[in-house]
């Protein structure tokens, strides 16, 4: 941080005399503290509930005052678009373009899904993000003895080029933005998403758009993996490679502190163990023999917004900050591009409750407030009714609605960082950048993230922040609005809800059984064998699986021929 003794600010076009400045400075600093002083004798003498706690279980104090920022200059000498972009990366903030109003969808097969995505962008959805079910997380097909009971329950189901094909049929992906939530077979679906691309006359060159891809969070975290740790690096590297030459406006990984706030990280560890995951996949890069400057740009993160309102809003400043400054300084990137933070939000699916679901519209709209206060490019809002099934059409379009609100409505995005300069805001943005600061020592201690996750390090940090949440719901300590105070007796499955039945696995076997005899079989097995020949050296193998894809070779096929080099990971047990 520049310190503000360190600015000589300057006064009618000539040089303040800077002792002056200080000295005025300091008095006024004085009669600050006298009179906070006092304040806090009458303040002590009155009665007050209980002291409140921010999520990162940090005290919070009553008042906050320019005592706070002493030695700090806060963001008040940054201007939006300049480095350390603490107060965001682009000049014109929301002023030039609104954020990326994306809902996550998924479910049942690609036919339904393609429906609902056409049902979003009719009501001014702007990108698309999808939800896969819980096989093609996994990397099974729909017919895998381990897919039973599953296909279609928690996302849409993928399993060749044929089902990403109808799942963007008649939605020219030249012109939309795709997310895709997927981390262990990310390569793979992002593959099936570009074949499918080029069957539209679309070259790779002009898709825009992420795929999560985002594994040292699944180790620690959310635990959808395929590969052992070092092979699947190695996988999201290849990737970045040649992703840097030949879709050069992808985002190649979207790493994701999502998934470790939802297990039950404070946002401190959030914002901590995120950069430190991203700090290990530039390392790999740079190690490969990548520049800096040729793949950190296409770099993005997916943060968690949370209940406490200000500190979400620090969260985001503070990562802005610490990754310009430890793009530029410490590993050596030259391009501004590659210190500016992008990132993609989501309201927080761990605060959504079952009980009094209508409360969750109030939650997300407040959360939703928070992400673009803190400068999201990019932001989905929670449906109502996603804490008990996938969201019916009505819930959707009220999450939808919620975004639009936010931004036709509430003035909100009509200036940039209009928070700048509190001093609850800034005092809280510089304090998770120290607590960030000091966990990244920490993990240096413990012989970096892949060491970390090896020993279960960041598994029992994240399971002993949960564990403390919890009790302190159970205490009453934290307050869950229709959960543990304000309880009716309210049934929480009186609002209607979506229901998936087996007919979508029916169909998804069926069809797969369909493409298994009219595909060019043996072009199949001649493009498996080379991709294992590929992934046993230590040639790219993007190219290999394109060639996979292309002629209808399944997704569990990819993996398990990946699978038969690399081997399978087996987490090891740590409690």
């Amino acid at each position: 941080m520049t310190k503000i003794t360190e600015r000589v600010v300057p006064e009618h076009g000539h040089d303040v005399d800077t002792a002056a400045t200080l000295a005025a400075m300091q008095e006024e600093l004085d009669r600050l503290r006298r009179e906070v002083a006092t304040w806090r004798a009458t303040f002590d003498r009155s009665p007050k509930r209980d002291i409140a706690f921010t999520n990162s279980a940090g005290d919070v104090a009553p008042l906050y005052s320019a005592m706070d920022l002493e030695g700090s200059a806060g963001s008040a000498f940054e201007v939006p678009g300049t480095y350390p972009f603490t107060r965001g990366i682009h000049a014109s903030g929301y002023r030039g373009r609104l954020w990326t109003m994306r809902q996550f969808a998924g479910f049942g097969s690609a036919k339904e899904t393609s429906e609902r995505y056409k049902f979003l962008l009719a009501h001014g959805t702007t990108g698309l993000s999808v939800a896969f079910d819980f096989p093609t997380l996994m990397g099974y097909d729909s017919d895998h003895v381990r897919s039973e009971g599953e296909v279609g329950k928690c996302g849409v189901a993928i399993s060749s080029l044929a089902d990403m094909e109808t799942l963007f049929a008649g939605i020219p992906l030249g012109d939309v933005s795709t997310s895709m939530t997927i981390n262990g077979p990310a390569i793979i679906l992002w593959c099936f998403y570009i074949a499918a691309a080029e069957k539209q006359g679309v070259s790779a060159e002009k898709l825009r758009g992420t795929v999560q891809n985002d594994i040292l969070k699944e180790y620690m975290a959310q635990h959808a993996w395929c590969f052992p740790i070092e092979p699947a690096l190695r996988l999201i590297v290849d990737m970045f490679e040649w992703g840097s030459v030949h879709a050069p406006q992808w985002n190649t990984i979207s790493i994701s502190g999502y998934h470790i706030r939802e297990a039950g990280a404070t946002a401190a560890q959030e914002l901590a163990f995120t950069l430190a995951d991203g700090f290990t996949y530039v390392e790999r890069g740079i190690a490969r023999g990548l520049q800096v400057d040729d793949f950190a740009p296409r770099l993005s993160f997916f943060w968690d917004i949370h209940n406490d309102f200000f500190e979400e809003i620090a969260k985001l400043r503070a990562a802005r900050r610490i990754w310009a400054r430890h793009l530029k300084e410490r590993y050596g990137a030259k391009d501004q591009r590659s210190w500016m933070m992008r990132f993609h939000s989501q309201t927080a699916g761990v605060t959504l409750t079952a009980q009094q679901p209508m409360n969750n519209i109030v939650r997300v709209a407040y959360q939703a407030m928070a992400a673009v206060l803190g400068g999201t490019q990019s932001l989905h809002t929670n449906s109502m009714d996603e804490t008990l099934a996938l969201p019916t059409e009505h819930a959707v379009q009220v999450a939808l609605r919620t975004q639009q609100v936010l931004a036709f409505e509430s003035g909100v995005p009509n200036v940039i960082d209009p928070l700048g300069g509190s001093y609850y805001l800034e005092k809280l943005t510089d304090d998770l950048e120290q607590q960030a600061e000091a966990m990244f020592a920490e993990i240096g201690t413990q012989g970096g993230v892949v060491r970390g996750l090896e020993t279960g390090w960041f598994q029992r940090k994240i399971s002993e922040s949960a564990s403390r949440q919890q009790w302190e719901i159970e205490q009453h300590r934290r307050l869950v609005v229709g959960v543990n105070e304000f309880v009716t007796e309210e049934d929480a499955l009186s609002i209607p809800l979506l229901k998936i039945d087996e007919q979508a696995a029916r169909d998804q076997a069926a069809a797969l059984a369909k493409l298994r005899t009219t595909r060019d079989s043996a072009l199949c097995e001649r493009n498996i064998a080379a991709l294992r020949t590929a992934a046993a050296g230590d040639t790219n193998v993007v190219p290999f699986i394109l060639d996979c894809a292309r002629s209808y070779c399944t997704l569990y096929e990819i993996r398990a021929a990946l699978e038969s080099v690399f081997g399978a990971y087996r987490e090891p047990v740590f409690f």
